[in-house]
């Protein structure tokens, strides 16, 4: 008969770890809802609660990149540049015509923060445009108007208002050349008289001429020249007597 020995080993293990049980909370399906329709990147149309269109590029949930929105209300149309929700960079605006359905363009430029900015066309209707510097959805800085009148400024611009240097050139051939404030000539200035061939220059308050000379100019080219040309005035100081009727009007007013 055979004998085996056998041996027993023992082995201390440490202490086991506690089981803890994660708790699994679902979100509410409304949470779930909103972050599946966050909005990231280019997407096809998207129409809101108004009815309102858009299609072009998102960031965070708001229109970002170049996209084209259109108001169901008005049937006005933006296609162009967006940031963070507004029309910032280069854009074109249009309205639709109710007459003859087709969009007519009213806007083609720069914008900031969902205004108007920087460099810019509006056209009032085919007659009146402008073309020139923006701010704030306001004519201001260096810009060119063409009226319906057929007058022409060209000049600065301050608020929707000729405030600076500038000159406005009339449909009837005068032209006026000097400075401007909130709409009207004020300061020095001078005005052709294209009919007479005679021109004024002086000092202006809200539009109206208050002291200076009127010369004869392009007299012999005019259409309908005065009777008889200026006399010459020979003074001994001209310059002095114009400023001291310059300060003068300036003291009444």
């Amino acid at each position: 008969m055979m004998l085996y020995h056998t041996s027993t080993v023992f082995i201390k293990l440490s202490p086991a770890m506690p089981y803890i049980k994660t708790s699994h909370k679902t979100q509410p399906l409304s949470t779930l809802l909103d972050i599946k329709s966050q909005k990231n990147g280019l997407r096809c149309t998207v129409f809101s609660v108004s009815g309102n269109e858009y299609i072009g590029e998102w960031q965070d949930n708001k229109k970002h990149g170049n996209g084209t929105q259109v108001w169901k209300k008005s049937g006005a149309i933006y296609n162009g540049e967006w940031k963070f929700g507004k029309c910032d960079g280069h854009g074109t605006y249009s309205v639709l015509l109710p007459e003859t359905k087709e969009y007519a363009k009213k806007y083609c430029g720069g914008w900031k923060n969902g205004k108007k900015h920087g460099h810019g066309t509006y056209l009032y209707n085919s007659s009146a445009v402008y073309e020139g510097e923006w701010s704030e959805d306001h004519r201001s800085g260096w810009g060119r108007m063409y009226y319906e009148s057929g007058d022409i400024y060209e000049g600065e611009w301050l608020k929707d208002k000729n405030h600076g240097q500038g000159i406005i050139r009339y449909a009837n051939g005068n032209w006026y050349e000097g400075t401007w404030r909130d709409g009207k000539k004020n300061g020095n200035g001078k005005f052709y008289y294209s009919d007479r061939g005679q021109l004024y220059e002086g000092f202006w308050v809200d539009g109206v001429a208050k002291c200076g000379t009127l010369s004869d100019f392009g007299r012999d080219e005019a259409p309908a020249p005065t009777k008889y040309p200026i006399p010459q005035l020979h003074l001994v100081d001209m310059q002095l007597v114009l400023k001291e009727a310059q300060s003068a009007c300036l003291h009444r007013c």
